[in-house]
């Protein structure tokens, strides 16, 4: 069974039908809902409701199988009567208006519409296994139980003080699962609480039963998965009432899009599941449930698809449906506007799977007819396009030009590509005085994060220098804080690369990164493979630490080496030095006594005539 009762606000409602999985019933953004035919890969119908636009269809489930009554015809001869069986036939489509519509795909008509039930949008809808009955869960914090028969609402409880995300109906009709700030399990003839679960910390989008075991024997087990989680949880329902906790977690490469589960009968069937990721990989579980089992299990099978090109592109899986055998799968892939249906079998012995398919013939032959209703608008050149995306950022509108093909030439040849407008863009802001003439104004911490993610989605390195050349710290966090979830990796891989490069811009490279931690740190822990996509920059930075404590002994070693060559040159300069007097003084030692005016002369007279011998005898 697929769990198509809760889906999240981004993702669209795409749901197989039950046992045969003909049919693929597809809602799209605009409210139209598509059935497409599994086997021949075609659109079967297409129903438009009378407020698609208004109120667009926000989650859609099949009711189960029946057999469908046929108006009056004309009687059939032997050879052309045909057993008639059970076939999906009915579908619950709930509204942003509060609203549920019930379409026949067998009749290709509206059967009825449910309102009066609920004042704020559907968020989820159930079918009852048995009898006539439908439930839906909605913003308002309600759960309505209506009758199909009289298409009235039958009873009516509040479930949660939050809204209501999420539910699911037992396969004995008699227990109903419900989401909101917590899991709750209510007994559906007392409309009360038979248990509470923890739940997730944020909102729950899948909610399905495990085995079809009653509850008092231990055995009987439910999975959730929420938005945002890389998780799925399974909780078992014990008759000692102690079972606030998960028993088993399934990991997962993101938050789960589309669910299909094969319930297990008893305790030696195990466990069949299928996960498509909103990432569009598919996952594929095998479990025994008889009990808590601690460390998570990972898929023992995950199945990625890529075109053929020669630089491959993944192509994402929107739905899959497990088939009778362990091998076989139902495989809707491609996008919502056309789906690609096809039944593959698995080699089960290979953990990943990669399968390649050219899908742009199938989609070029049946988008020709559509693209030619389209009609472009003429936009001149004074009227102002808003796109969505970061702000200060807007997409570039040509104007209509009216002359010649030769005038469209010129002005093609003066028009600047990319790399001359990112020259033109002076990135460091200098600071003026107050006589000095006013520089423009630099780019804004906006426009960097445009520019960065631009760069990294189209791998253009000019781009990638211009931003990663600044140098303030102020800028780039704020830069980095602005970034989307889904560039932060390709950032990281990005600033690895640059960081085995030359030691200047590595410099430059670590303040970005410190920046990326920071504030990203908590998505980079949330990554199931981090060691292997972050296993490059991490041997890296361990190699650098090590070489580090060598590297400042090579440095004392050649400090001591270049301070003793710098005392022997300063040893040499001073040996060469020419050390005889400039002036020499010689004493005459005179024994006699003189006459103090005599000697007093004499010696005066002596003095002179020494200094003069010595000045000249060094002359």
């Amino acid at each position: 069974m697929a769990a198509g009762g809760g889906s999240s606000a981004l993702q669209l409602p795409c749901v197989f039908s039950p046992k045969s999985r003909q049919f693929l019933a597809l809602c799209a953004q605009d409210g139209r809902l598509r059935i497409w035919n599994t086997d021949s890969n075609t659109l079967h119908q297409e129903y438009v409701p009378s407020a698609h636009l208004s109120a667009t269809c926000t989650c859609i489930t099949w009711g189960p199988c029946r057999t469908v009554k046929e108006g009056p015809q004309r009687k059939k001869r032997k050879s052309e009567v045909k057993q008639v069986g059970e076939q999906a036939d009915l579908l619950a489509m709930g509204t942003a208006a509060g609203s549920v519509l019930i379409y026949s795909a067998a009749k290709g008509a509206l059967h009825c519409t449910l309102v009066g039930g609920h004042s704020g949008g559907v968020n989820c809808v159930q079918w009852h296994p048995e009898d006539s009955l439908l439930y839906s869960g909605s913003d308002d914090g309600y759960i309505v139980e209506w009758d199909l028969q009289t298409g009235k609402t039958k009873s009516k409880w509040k479930a949660d003080r939050a809204a209501v995300t999420s539910l699911c109906v037992s396969p004995d009709g008699k227990l109903l699962l419900s989401a909101g700030q917590t899991i709750k399990m209510w007994d559906l003839e007392t409309k009360g609480v038979y248990r509470k679960f923890t739940g997730h910390s944020t909102a729950v989008t899948t909610l399905c039963f495990a085995t079809m075991r009653p509850p008092d024997s231990n055995g009987l087990y439910f999975l959730s998965g929420a938005a945002h989680d890389r998780l799925l949880s399974v909780w078992q329902v014990r008759a000692d009432r102690n079972d606030k906790n998960s028993v088993v977690s399934f990991t997962l490469t993101d938050e789960p899009q589309h669910i299909d589960l094969v319930a297990s009968n008893s305790k030696e069937e195990a466990v069949r599941l299928a996960v498509v990721c909103k990432d569009g990989q598919l996952h594929l579980f095998e479990h025994f449930l008889n009990g808590p089992c601690k460390k998570p299990l990972s898929p023992w099978c995950s199945v990625q698809m890529s075109d053929t090109n020669p630089c491959p592109q993944p192509i994402p899986l929107l739905a899959a449906a497990l088939g009778a055998e362990a091998r076989s799968l139902q495989l809707a892939y491609g996008n919502y506007l056309q789906p690609v249906m096809e039944k593959v079998e698995i080699n089960t012995f290979e953990r990943h799977v990669c399968l390649t398919r050219d899908i742009k013939t199938t989609l070029s032959l049946s988008m020709e007819t559509t693209v030619s209703k389209v009609k472009t608008p003429v936009v001149n050149s004074k009227s102002k396009v808003l796109v969505p995306g970061l702000p200060g950022h807007q997409a570039p509108v040509k104007g209509t030009s009216e002359g010649s093909e030769k005038r469209k030439k010129d002005t093609g040849a003066n028009e600047m590509t990319i790399a001359q407008r990112l020259g033109e863009i002076d990135l460091s802001s200098v600071s003026a005085g107050k006589g000095a003439q006013k520089e423009a104004p630099s780019l804004q911490t906006d426009n960097y994060a445009v520019l960065l993610v631009q760069g990294l989605e189209s791998g253009d390195v000019n781009i990638l220098n211009k931003v990663f050349q600044t140098r303030k710290d102020a800028v780039i966090k704020k830069t980095v804080a602005r970034l989307p979830l889904p560039a932060v990796l390709p950032l990281v891989e990005a600033l690895t690369q640059r960081l085995q490069g030359h030691p200047f811009s590595a410099v430059l490279m670590v303040r970005w990164l410190k920046a990326v931690l920071m504030h990203h740190t908590s998505y980079l822990a949330s990554l199931p493979d981090l060691v292997s996509q972050l296993g490059v920059l991490y041997h890296m930075v361990e190699s650098r630490v090590k070489m580090f404590h060598k590297l400042t002994k090579l440095h004392g070693k050649l400090y001591l080496l270049t301070t003793q060559v710098a005392r022997n040159d300063s040893s040499n300069m001073a040996s060469g030095v020419d050390h005889t007097a400039k002036l020499v003084y010689e004493e005459e030692s005179s024994d006699e006594e003189a006459p103090d005016d005599e000697g007093l002369a004499g010696d005066d007279s002596d003095l002179g005539r020494g200094k003069i011998v010595g000045i000249n005898a060094v002359v």
